[in-house]
């Protein structure tokens, strides 16, 4: 999809679709109220007759409006208050999906009379560039006969006048490029596990890093895990047939030599739970399991789009956790890159099994930061619900960072603690440490584990368990926390 932002007259602007709002100061808008007196007064008299609804997320279709060049406007509803971040991205998702459902290949938009607090344009256009790409999202390679893809190709956001039209532009351009990189996050993510393999999440990251002149992509195989000393990871491996890879993607977008963000993506492409299978009920959505890596994938697409000035390493270990005569027991015991043992006592913690050792395997970047994104506890869903995603971090800059990221993105995170006193949890009779630490807070103990294998560089944990998917009448994968992830590039970028 196109996106623009343009001058001109809303009376006279010549489009499929004009989508004007009727704000919380309806007609004493100058913009309304102008676009009221070419129709004749027509605005006016449908708010008096009550057709237009002044409550937010409210729409009207008029199709040829008197007076108007455009072949319909379609007036959405603020409401009679200010608008917070969340309300207008409810608001945005309402407008984006009802342009995206119409017969038409092109819509203007006006922005005008719509009040978000502590929010400028620039914030607003790149929101609705995001919204318009998500709205565009079709999942159906699979069906014989569906809904048909939305027809729009080419949306202006229309203003008045010249200020601010060139910082407008850019900032649909980074939304697309956000709605993009949302959109290739939930393609795999809604991708069935006998397709989406670690295999095929090696040869989609070879495809990516082949549309960019400057991102490479490399993928260890499981001897070179093996001869890295990655037993943590390789033991969640041994009872599938599909071999596990460790895919590294390297964006350099920033000037040689300057530390890089590293993301961390946990790449479980279908959890069986394995030996400790997990209940058959909704199985099925384990294949969601590696999210946390189509993240990774979304924002790596999407930093090269925007052509953002820095380094970023994506980091994805990826396996299939499978039952098998060869598969990990609970009991066993196996050793990690870092040197340290773990007692596996449950086989579904798996998450953090590949994760440790990927996070050891980051530290030979010497990153700025190092996320990592994972779908790692229920607790964390228990918690938080689909809301939030939970945030753990030994770092408080960064993780204040990433709370402020989540707030002007929308797509917001809570924080956990990290005390010493969760940590005693994951004690083990015969190893270094327990793969898990008990019934109670295992979201906090699931991440203090990972902690052991970040002590050398700033790190944070996002447990997107609750966030990544949704289940029931709209199940699929959200795509998050790629807007989460993205807007903390753009804020590093910034600095």
């Amino acid at each position: 999809m196109e996106l623009n932002a343009l001058t001109g007259s809303l009376s006279t602007r010549k489009t499929e679709c004009l989508a004007v709002a009727f704000g919380k100061d309806g007609l004493d808008n100058a913009e309304l109220n102008s676009l009221d007196k070419a129709s004749g007064g027509l605005i006016a008299r449908l708010g008096k007759k009550g057709d237009i609804k002044p409550t937010h997320n409210n729409f009207l279709m008029i199709s040829e409006p008197p007076g108007l060049a455009a072949q319909r406007l379609l007036i959405y509803s603020t409401g009679k208050d200010t608008l917070n971040e969340q309300s207008f991205l409810e608001l945005l998702s309402g407008l984006a999906g009802q342009l995206t459902k119409l017969p038409i290949k092109s819509a203007a938009v006006s922005l005008e009379g719509v009040e978000v607090s502590d929010r400028d344009t620039p914030w607003m256009a790149q929101q609705l560039g995001r919204r318009l790409g998500e709205a565009s999202y079709l999942f159906n390679p699979f069906k014989s006969a569906d809904k048909k893809p939305t027809t729009l190709k080419k949306v202006s956001l229309l203003q008045a006048g010249r200020p601010g039209l060139d910082a407008n532009k850019r900032a649909l351009a980074i939304g697309t490029a956000i709605g993009n990189g949302i959109n290739r996050a939930r393609e795999l993510g809604d991708l069935p596990g006998n397709i989406c393999t670690p295999s095929y999440l090696a040869t989609q990251a070879k495809n990516l890093a082949g549309h960019y002149s400057n991102m490479t992509c490399k993928v260890l195989t499981e001897k070179q895990m093996q001869d890295l000393g990655m037993g943590s990871l390789l033991s969640v491996t041994a009872g599938t047939e599909q071999p596990a890879k460790m895919i590294v993607l390297e964006y350099k977008g920033g000037t040689r030599g300057s530390k890089p963000v590293v993301l961390v993506g946990k790449g479980v492409t279908f959890d069986s739970g394995g030996i400790s299978l997990k209940p058959g009920a909704g199985m099925d959505e384990m294949k969601y399991d590696m999210c946390g890596a189509a993240s990774v994938f979304g924002t790596l697409s999407a930093a090269a789009d925007c052509q953002l000035p820095l380094n970023v390493v994506g980091i994805i270990p990826t396996v299939e956790n499978m039952p098998s005569g060869r598969a990990t027991k609970p009991g066993d015991i196996v050793t990690s890159m870092s040197g340290q043992t773990i007692e596996i006592l449950n086989t579904d913690a798996e998450g953090r099994l590949i994760l440790c050792d990927a996070l050891t395997y980051a530290g030979r970047y010497k990153p700025s930061v190092v996320v990592d994104i994972a779908t790692l506890t229920g607790a964390c869903v228990m918690a938080l619900g689909s809301h939030a995603s939970g945030l753990l971090s030994n770092d408080d800059p960064l993780a204040e960072q990433l709370e402020t990221a989540g707030k002007n993105s929308g797509d917001r995170v809570w924080r956990l603690p990290l005390w010493k006193e969760y940590d005693k949890q994951l004690k083990s009779n015969f190893a270094d440490m327990a793969n898990i630490g008990g019934r109670e807070a295992g979201t906090i103990t699931a991440a203090c584990f990972l902690g052991r294998f970040t002590k050398n560089y700033r790190w944070a944990h996002l447990d997107i368990a609750g966030t990544a998917w949704n289940s029931g009448a709209n199940k699929g994968a959200t795509g998050r926390p790629v807007p989460l992830l993205m807007q903390f590039l753009l804020e590093q970028a910034a600095q």
